[in-house]
């Protein structure tokens, strides 16, 4: 991986907005930003536009967002005078898995749980990363356990593209420091204890205490839970 190494001491130095405009420059139309507009994601945009750095941003639309997700994506768009691309499942395994299933079998098991997850989000990311060189994620080292040791430059073997997590050692304090200092808008949903902020069935606020993606597929007992978007 000469490429990952390259990348790895062209950002070594550099602040999350440095290398976000090097990784640019290096790489011309081939880096993307995933967001959820969540609070860490939130803060990546705020640095992407406000220094008019040319990485595409995406954000994909499940079909089952809280009406405060479509909000801060609103108030967002009207802030940064910008575009965001908004990625949809597409409509024919969506009207396959309800007809078959029903509205809600996510509940029923895990298998269906990430047969939803693929359709209504795996499925769009990849079209979304397709041709594209570097992915950039709102990751952070404490959302979960199994991101403790993850290096802010990776491979992603399933998707063929390198990652790089601008903000990964940022803690939340930090975050939400940023979030007031530049009164950048965010999901009021944050403000009544929901962390990890997904689908609407799939999500709840954390009670204290609780681990940090406690909040989401709540039923689920696996202690790695995740919707397959960093499973690799």
């Amino acid at each position: 991986m000469n490429t990952l190494i390259k990348i790895q001491e062209l950002i070594k130095d550099a602040s999350p907005e440095e290398a976000l405009a090097l990784l640019a420059t290096e790489f011309p139309g081939q880096v993307v930003f995933s967001t959820s507009l969540g609070y860490e994601d939130q803060v990546i945009s705020h640095m992407i536009f406000s220094n008019a750095i040319p990485v595409k941003v995406f954000t994909l639309d499940t079909g089952r967002l809280f009406n405060e997700t479509y909000s801060v994506l609103n108030s967002t768009l009207e802030k940064y005078k910008t575009s965001i691309q908004v990625m949809y499942p597409q409509t024919d395994l969506i009207e396959e898995l309800v007809t078959k299933k029903g509205p809600i079998s996510f509940y029923e098991s895990p298998e269906n749980r990430k047969e939803c997850c693929n359709i209504r989000k795996v499925e769009p990311l990849k079209r979304a990363l397709k041709g594209n060189a570097v992915w950039v994620t709102g990751i952070r080292a404490g959302q979960s356990g199994n991101r403790q040791d993850m290096p802010s430059v990776e491979w992603d073997e399933e998707n063929q593209i390198i990652k790089y997590h601008p903000i990964l050692n940022w803690s939340l304090q930090e975050i939400k420091s940023y979030i007031s200092k530049y009164t950048i808008p965010y999901n009021t949903l944050h403000d009544k204890g929901f962390v990890s902020i997904g689908c609407a069935p799939c999500t709840r606020a954390i009670k204290p205490g609780e681990d940090f993606r406690a909040g989401r597929w709540w039923w689920e007992t696996n202690d790695k839970k995740e919707c397959g978007l960093h499973s690799s």
